[in-house]
């Protein structure tokens, strides 16, 4: 795929990422975020996050499966923006919903379970991205991998806090859980081996056929 390349990656992925703020922003100058605007705002942000943080984590899986090495780039990007969602999502909720009013904030955030497991999960996202640059990669060294790997427990509080915060209709939490599932089980040893194994065979398969078609020109 010679027109995938890492700057048309990097493009795509600003765009992406940047379009669902836009069109929040719109909605909300032209009164259209329902009868309660902060709870779809919360609602909306909490959402792009998540989705962004599982698209980050879809980037190496794509590369193990399909040598798809060109978005590679994308991936901190993704989670970089995921966290910048969850910041306006903990700035909406602190402020427009509680007024910035600690002795109120304290308490939602240590009695009502949803909000105290949403924040840890945006405390290991803002250390990953204040650890994101190649200064802490370098400060960091062999620590810097396996503090990275918080995120998969981030996307699982993640998922979790959105279950416990809808309550009723769990169809979409429960969709975002499977896919980040999934993701995850795919980058277990065993099954990188498997797929490892699938993708040589099939390289080798799709080689001797093209050679095939050659010599029957």
């Amino acid at each position: 795929m010679k027109w995938l390349t890492p700057s048309r990656v990097r493009l795509a992925a600003h765009i992406g990422a940047l379009a669902p703020l836009t069109l929040l922003v719109w909605d909300y100058f032209q009164n259209q975020l329902t009868v309660n605007p902060i709870q779809e705002m919360t609602l909306r942000t909490g959402r792009y996050a998540l989705i962004l943080l599982i698209l980050s984590l879809a980037v190496t899986p794509l590369n193990s499966l399909l040598g798809l090495r060109q978005l590679l780039p994308a991936r901190k990007l993704l989670g970089l923006y995921s966290f910048m969602y969850a910041g306006l999502h903990f700035l909406i909720f602190i402020w427009l919903d509680y007024g910035l009013d600690l002795e109120l904030l304290q308490e939602a955030i240590f009695e009502k379970r949803y909000a105290f497991i949403g924040f840890a999960a945006f405390l290991i996202l803002s250390a990953l991205a204040v650890t994101s640059t190649r200064g802490w990669m370098r400060r960091l060294g062999k620590n810097w991998k396996r503090l990275h790997r918080l995120v998969y427990l981030a996307v699982g509080l993640a998922i979790v806090h959105f279950v416990w915060l809808v309550k009723a209709d769990l169809s979409r939490p429960l969709t975002y859980g499977a896919v980040a599932a999934v993701l995850l089980a795919v980058r277990l040893p065993w099954v990188r081996r498997k797929i490892s194994r699938v993708r040589g065979y099939l390289q080798v398969r799709l080689g001797r056929s093209a050679q095939m078609k050659r010599r029957t020109v």
